[in-house]
């Protein structure tokens, strides 16, 4: 199909309040369309193809890497993200090619060691003005990836763009340059992302915690939408061992929440009646969200999870050496740049010392970063 017939079904089958490719406020640098594929969908496959995707499979969700194979990663999140996302969007006549290419590019920037690690750079560049994952996501598609000869980049559309950097979420605190400040709010597509990344990581940080031990089904029966659910889950299953519940229980969890945001959301709509994207852009408040109920629910788990998941001794424990190792490696390549290879040091020549080296730590995989901290305080280890 032509990539003028894909706009056509976006015209005639999306929502009208739906972002149309056809509508996009463009690139940063000028392209030619692509013959068969529509600017959202050419976003997306960037997207893919880029190298700070391609690391997400080596860096922390909330387990670190190595302590097991079965843990959650930022790719693996990220594709979860995706999936919730997409399906919300189809349900709610939202551009799905927008929506999935805003969810697969919206962990792009975070360090190594997931939250530990960018706290740790936070920290480190507070005299800069700090360190945020959302502005470092930008940097990563407007400037850092280096697959194409006529610009730096991914030379995204504005609408992914922004997409990335007013993605809002209980650990985001976007900062909105100029070019952005225009709306009082994201487009409909952001705001499916922003409540699909919740959904996911609540949802799967928990089958985490009970797979690892650090959390049990007596501690989450104390939660209200985790106790609702465990009883639906034992009526309509009873016969599951423990590990079987688990799995039955997440897919439980995120149905009852995305069916809930989908109902809440379709009536926010019916309510506003928005015609055309500008008008979600122009709502006092977002359209996408739960029901108060809900909300609140969603609210008791996620101090559940910060209480015994997050600041868990073990959890505790992997942040302190995650902060230890990006201390280390920052002190060490601002006191001696000779250590850095050459293709970072050639970037001191165009900008400031600690902006190249915050790049070159958050583009690091927990791997690589860990294998860096060896070569650097252990003697015997190779260089």
């Amino acid at each position: 199909m032509l990539r003028e017939e894909f706009e056509s079904w976006e015209e005639k089958f999306l929502a009208p309040y739906a972002l149309k490719s056809s509508q996009s406020r463009g690139r940063q640098y000028s392209e030619t369309k692509h013959p068969y594929r529509t600017d959202f969908q050419r976003d997306r496959d960037r997207i893919v193809h880029s190298t700070a995707f391609r690391r997400l499979e080596y860096k922390t969700q909330v387990f670190v890497n190595h302590e097991g194979d079965h843990y959650r990663t930022r790719l693996t999140h990220t594709l979860e993200v995706s999936i919730i996302a997409r399906s919300l969007a189809r349900n709610l006549g939202a551009n799905e090619d927008l929506t999935e290419a805003i969810a697969l590019a919206h962990d792009l920037g975070h360090t190594p060691f997931g939250h530990a690690g960018e706290e740790a750079l936070d920290e480190l560049l507070k005299e800069h003005g700090g360190f945020e994952h959302n502005s470092q996501c930008m940097r990563v598609v407007d400037l850092l990836e280096r697959r194409y000869p006529g610009f730096p980049g991914l030379n995204l559309t504005y609408e992914v763009r922004e997409g990335i950097l007013r993605h809002h979420s209980h650990y985001d605190n976007p900062r909105l340059p100029d070019e952005f400040r225009g709306d009082k709010n994201p487009s409909l597509e952001c705001q499916i992302v922003n409540i699909a990344d919740e959904i996911a990581y609540n949802c799967h940080d928990v089958d985490d915690g009970l797979s690892s031990g650090v959390l049990n089904e007596d501690q989450l029966n104390e939660i209200d939408i985790w106790r609702e659910q465990f009883t639906l889950v034992r009526r309509d299953h009873p016969q599951l061992d423990e590990q079987m519940r688990r799995h039955v229980m997440v897919r439980y969890l995120i149905n009852y929440l995305a069916g809930d945001l989908t109902q809440r959301t379709l009536s926010n709509i019916a309510h506003l009646k928005p015609g055309h994207p500008d008008d979600v852009r122009a709502s006092e408040k977002f359209l996408v969200g739960f029901s108060e109920t809900v909300t609140g629910q969603n609210s008791q788990l996620k101090l559940h999870l910060y209480k015994n998941m997050y600041r868990h001794f073990r959890m505790v424990r992997m942040s302190e050496k995650a902060g230890m190792i990006i201390r280390e490696l920052y002190s060490a390549y601002m006191s001696n740049i000779d250590i850095l290879p050459s293709h970072v040091k050639a970037r001191f020549e165009i900008e400031p010392r600690h902006v190249v080296v915050a790049d070159y730590i958050a583009g690091m995989t927990d791997r690589f970063a860990a294998s860096e901290y060896k070569k650097l305080v252990d003697p015997f280890e190779r260089v």
